[in-house]
């Protein structure tokens, strides 16, 4: 009886621990999780942050918003909003891109636009805070 060649590739060989042995983490699987933890948790505290301090304006007319958006405490909130939300992003479609995208050309296309969207998104939305609150909130 012979063996078809196309089966025995997928059969594993050795022993249990030899199959298992260099098929561990890369060494960064826990960091991105860990991180992806703290970016979460931070999301959490930032837009919990946005909802109390918008709840507690007294109208939300443009001139009060903007008021609102140039104090420095407030300018900060929004520039780390901004930051952890795109980072928390570009986390997990980066996660995708590596589960789902397989040949590398593609992989390596998808996460350099990935990378240069987030990068542009979180400049322009620095920008925007900056320009408010470097304005002292004057139309």
């Amino acid at each position: 009886m012979s063996k078809d060649p196309t089966i025995e590739r997928y059969v594993p060989k050795g022993t249990p621990i030899g199959r298992v042995r260099g098929l561990g983490s890369a060494r960064h699987g826990a960091h991105d999780w860990v991180l992806m933890r703290y970016t979460s948790v931070a999301s959490l505290v930032l837009g919990a942050f946005l909802v109390f301090s918008l709840a507690f304006l007294d109208d939300y007319s443009f001139a009060t918003m903007r008021a609102w958006a140039a104090q420095p405490l407030v300018a900060t909130g929004l520039a780390l909003m901004v930051i952890t939300f795109f980072w928390h992003s570009r986390m997990g479609v980066a996660e995708m891109i590596g589960d789902y995208v397989h040949e590398d050309g593609n992989k390596f296309g998808a996460m350099m636009a990935l990378s240069l969207a987030v990068i542009a998104g979180i400049a322009f939305g620095l920008f925007c805070i900056a320009r408010i609150a470097f304005s002292g909130g004057a139309a």
